[in-house]
């Protein structure tokens, strides 16, 4: 472990400091182990970890108190100045083992903050539960997305709106490359402080962009920033299209600089192709609808672009700014031939190839999970044949692309087809809430680890 406490040198303008709620009951309900090794936490004791991860006592030489960070944001496309961290905070950066790599710990039910405004700053078990999740089945599905590392329930009652109340609660800590936004850098642009955009992006590019030289002249620093962004970005909306994965709120304070997806609300995943299909009950323009989410981030990279206007031209920001689309173009193309594993061929055009997926599975309306099982790297004419006819034409192109395995994971030969889908996640769900039944749950960790071994074998 290698506690480390950069953020602070941002200073008092980019964090509020607060203090973590105090529970009177903490019950481990959820412990990464995976996740926690990868920055040496893995040999912790239980009373030590419910110390740090439930009681946050401040991990030594790292921060001495929480850090509640400002920012703003675009929310369903309306400005709002009146957000920031409102229910969780930054408590100890740490240094990934292999890679060197800076991880924020970031909370999630951990108290008020000034940021609060009217809520209660706690979380619901079932909110921590989905998260859990969602960030593992997109890890396991090579998603760049945050890890939950650890949850708690609490013992208290909440009252919500949209769930059975009162509900049982839970206090969540997640590991993540970082979670400044672009909400952090738009919020410096409305209070017109140029410089402290320009300290930020330094900051940014010095600590998550190894490659970016942090002190080239601003221009040069911000269209390298901007340029690199979206490529991770394009990588992250490109994963989320491939697998089926709808977010649900895509406002600009849930897009962060290293291009992870976290921060697991009324997300979904697809059964069958729906590009119209919504996660969240209050999208009701469908704004954030599976099919629009990849225009959703070109516009929320858009805005980042706009709060670089003091330093760069508008015509070098839109000359990067059109490089988004091909970029995903080419993610998904390499991201579906994984998913099917086969080797790309570049013989075959990419955008063909993704635009023939697409258009097979929303005419066939098959099951996404089901097309991905059953047709994992390598099947024979009678397989094809008796597929729906519309999915058939995919199907013969990717017979003519080489497995990435020399042999098919038995995996892809049982019974077993990996899912997410809503009805499954309820059916966790309830397991836990009427009979404080966690086996289902447990069993399904370990076959969303299982495929991603599969995956990755």
């Amino acid at each position: 472990m290698k506690p480390v406490a950069f953020h602070e040198m941002l200073g008092e303008k980019f964090f509020v400091r607060v203090t973590a709620a105090k529970f009177n009951s903490l019950t481990k309900r959820y412990r990464n182990q995976d996740a926690a090794k990868s920055v040496s936490l893995h040999t912790l004791s239980d009373a030590q970890w419910e110390s740090y991860f439930g009681a946050f006592t401040p991990f030594p030489n790292s921060f001495k108190t929480p850090l509640a960070l400002c920012y703003h944001g675009h929310q369903f496309g309306m400005y709002n100045s009146e957000i920031g961290d409102g229910r969780g905070f930054l408590y100890a950066q740490l240094r990934e083992n292999i890679s060197d790599r800076l991880l924020d710990l970031g909370t999630k039910g951990s108290g008020t903050t000034p940021f609060s405004r009217s809520g209660d700053g706690r979380l619901t078990l079932k909110g921590a539960v989905r998260e859990i999740l969602a960030s593992e089945y997109l890890h396991a599905l090579s998603v760049n997305s945050c890890k939950i590392l650890s949850v708690f329930e609490t013992n208290e009652q909440l009252q919500r709106n949209d769930e059975p109340s009162p509900t049982r609660s839970a206090v969540l800590v997640r590991l993540s490359h970082s979670h400044i936004r672009i909400g952090s850098f738009q919020r410096f642009a409305y209070l017109d402080q140029p410089h402290e955009i320009l300290k930020l992006a330094r900051y940014v590019a010095c600590h998550y962009y190894p490659d970016i030289n942090s002190e080239k002249p601003p221009e040069e620093l911000l269209v390298g920033l901007l340029a690199s962004l979206i490529i991770r970005v394009s990588e992250m909306v490109a994963g989320w299209m491939t697998v089926g994965f709808v977010h649900g709120v895509l406002n600009t304070d849930n897009f962060n600089l290293t291009g992870e997806s976290f921060d697991y609300g009324p997300w979904r995943f697809l059964d069958k192709m729906d590009f119209n299909f919504t996660a969240a009950y209050f999208d009701q323009q469908g704004r954030y609808a599976y099919g629009k989410q990849p225009e959703a981030a070109l516009w929320a990279i858009c805005r980042l672009a706009d709060c670089f206007t003091e330093f760069v031209s508008t015509e070098q920001l839109e000359k990067e700014l059109q490089k988004f689309y091909p970029a995903v173009q080419s993610a998904l193309f390499s991201k579906l031939c994984w998913r099917f594993g086969v080797v790309p061929d570049s013989d075959i055009r990419a955008e063909e190839f993704v635009s023939l997926f697409f258009s097979t599975t929303n005419n066939s309306k098959i099951s996404l999970d089901y097309l991905f099982h059953t047709f994992y790297a390598g099947f024979d004419a009678q397989q094809i044949l008796s597929a729906p006819d519309p999915i058939r034409p995919l199907l013969y192109v990717l017979k003519e692309l080489p497995a990435r395995q020399k042999q098919r994971p038995q995996y892809f030969d049982e019974p077993v087809e990996s899912s997410l889908v809503i009805d499954e996640v309820e059916s966790l769900w309830a397991a836990i809430s009427d009979n404080d039944d966690w086996s289902k749950f447990e069993k399904k960790i370990a076959v969303i680890k299982s495929y991603s071994a599969a995956l990755n074998a």
